[in-house]
């Protein structure tokens, strides 16, 4: 494995621990993490298996050390998951789209479209899950509707997070080059 794949790796690792830090709702890396793992890896399987490696084992704490009171017994996943593995999924397999090359505008462009991506999605997870919403055109609005506040911690968590760790990969090329060619 090369020192790069180890350097963005640690990166996606360091990142998905803004999950087990307390913060505002949905004020994480998600996002970001899948569109730095898909814009700056080659491999089709490393852009994948990063970021979900990363995710499984933040939620294998917050499932059963900070949730624990709510599983029956050890969970690997949430009810839903799919639901938020699944955008993130989308957002690394287009993440070399969304940032075609790295400077501000695209990470930001790139940002943005991540955090709709994963709005979307696992808002709809959320309504289709028929356990807070009903199952009806009433319901779907009222979901979107009451999920907008979190919109905006997302939209700012993922810029926010996505300029940290672009911005970290940036100044490595730049001071440590050795620590990002592949």
């Amino acid at each position: 494995m090369s020192k790069k794949v180890i350097f963005i790796g640690g990166l996606v690792f360091l990142a998905s621990l803004s999950r087990l830090l307390p913060h505002p709702p949905n004020f994480t890396a998600v996002a970001s993490i899948g569109l730095f793992a898909g814009a700056l890896l080659g491999s089709r399987l490393l852009k994948v298996l990063i970021p979900f490696i990363a995710m499984f084992i933040t939620d294998l704490f917050i499932n059963n050390v900070v949730y624990a009171d709510y599983q029956d017994g050890f969970a690997f996943f949430t009810e839903g998951f799919v639901f938020i593995y699944f955008p993130i999924l989308l957002i690394t397999l287009f993440g070399n789209k969304l940032v075609q090359r790295l400077n501000i505008k695209n990470i930001v462009v790139g940002s943005v479209l991540s955090s709709a991506i994963f709005f979307l999605i696992s808002n709809f997870g959320v309504w289709v899950s028929g356990t807070t919403y009903p199952i009806s055109a009433e319901g779907f609005i009222a979901c979107y509707t009451a999920a907008i506040p979190f919109f905006a911690n997302t939209l700012i968590g993922t810029l926010f997070f996505s300029g940290v760790i672009f911005g970290a990969y940036q100044l490595a090329e730049k001071h440590a080059p050795s620590l990002v060619k592949a």
